[in-house]
């Protein structure tokens, strides 16, 4: 039989007691709460545009009476609550950016069961949840013997690569002891690894149709299809776990215009930096054969890296996560990430990245969000926050 390491049983414990009283404490400040989430949802945030989201954020936080309250050169959004003690810090960062951009409506209707709006699954609530923890700390009498940070990054998606957090950890001289990356959905989720991955983009441009001779330029679409049954033939490995994600696709403009531009979004990802590194050699030649074949303009652009890493499942900061979810009986689901926990892992700080709520359906339309769940998930956040305050999250 497994020996169980020391203190583990004082986790549950100290855990256990605590998960039911906080939920219910936090569901008294529902309105609080979705008054947080409309104030920080219903200002567009598309990635690079995120200051008068995070400046909301800030304002918020010095009516709130945190420290330090300001936003960096890259527009990241901070407030520190103080610890009684103060040698150590804990970061909590939500990404503020959303793919939509300014010119949708992001009012945000909000019933009983749900709440439905452009971004407020990823990551409108994660950025509300920030807002409305020291009012949490607050009602329940909390007082850490850290500082908490709470960051609201910028330049997190797509091409923004997280820039935001990387610039705060290449700049930032405060001691951070652990980190929790704060996501709307799903609730459940415990990412303790970052995949390793690269992310980009393939263009295809063919000659107007002034300009159009030679064979195969019937179409930009139909030399970007030649290019999707390439990549299609990469052998790509089932251990380590790999994969490549064809997320997104763009081109033409009329029924009847021939298409002289089409893009193509991917991302590579793998457990192995090896195995990215081959996927992205394969993408490589794929694109020169059928450029080879076309004539076509075809160009790859590389816009985001990451190396894989993270904390063992082992390490007390996933056995916290795991005990906080079971007593709430929600099943934990142990999915890798490729976004603020890799800058975390790259700086060498134990950190997860959890999730508040559920939904049953997100669409680039608009998103949608289950509103019980999230005081649960809030819930969840703040024992974590307690046990890693508590050192029962420490891997020493």
């Amino acid at each position: 039989m497994t020996k169980r390491k020391k203190g583990a049983k004082n986790i549950e414990k100290y855990i256990s007691s605590r998960i039911p009283e906080l939920t219910e404490a936090i569901r008294s400040i529902r309105e609080t709460l979705l008054a947080n989430l409309i104030l920080i949802g219903e200002i567009p945030a598309e990635t690079f545009h995120e200051e008068r989201r995070n400046q909301a954020l800030i304002n918020r936080f010095s009516e709130l009476g945190l420290l330090n309250t300001s936003i960096d050169e890259k527009y990241n959004g901070f407030g520190i609550l103080p610890g009684t003690q103060g040698d150590q810090n804990i970061l909590l960062v939500a990404h503020s950016d959303t793919v939509y951009s300014e010119k949708r409506d992001h009012a945000l209707s909000i019933s009983p069961q749900e709440i439905v709006g452009p971004g407020v699954a990823d990551n409108s609530l994660g950025v509300a949840a920030l807002a409305t923890l020291p009012d949490i700390f607050k009602l329940l009498d909390i007082k850490l013997k850290n500082n908490l940070i709470l960051m609201s990054s910028a330049s997190s998606l797509g091409r923004g690569n997280i820039e935001g957090l990387k610039f705060f950890l290449e700049n930032n001289d405060l001691p951070i002891s652990a980190g929790l990356c704060v996501e709307g959905i799903e609730l459940g989720r415990v990412s303790h690894v970052s995949m390793g991955m690269l992310r980009g983009e393939i263009v295809v441009k063919i000659p107007s149709e002034k300009e159009w001779s030679g064979f195969g330029n019937e179409s930009a679409i139909m030399t970007l299809n030649e290019v999707i049954n390439k990549i299609n033939e990469i052998p790509v490995p089932r251990r380590p776990r790999s994969s490549i994600v064809l997320g997104r696709i763009e081109g033409g403009t009329e029924f009847n215009k021939k298409a002289i531009k089409a893009k193509l979004g991917f991302e590579v990802r793998s457990e192995s930096a090896e195995a990215v590194e081959e996927i992205g050699f394969l993408l490589e030649e794929a694109i020169a054969e059928v450029k080879s074949k076309t004539k076509d303009h075809i160009s790859l652009d590389i816009f985001a890296k990451r190396k894989p890493g993270g904390i063992p499942f082992t390490h007390p900061l996933v056995r916290s996560a795991r005990i906080i979810l079971e007593e709430l009986e929600v099943s934990p689901r142990y999915e890798p990430s490729t976004s603020e926990l890799a800058g975390l892992i790259d700086s060498g700080i134990p950190a997860l990245t959890i999730g508040l709520t559920n939904s049953t359906r997100m669409e680039l339309e608009t998103e949608q969000i289950e509103l019980e769940p999230v005081f649960g998930g809030l819930a969840q956040l703040v024992t974590l926050i307690l046990a890693i305050d508590g050192g029962y999250a420490d891997e020493h």
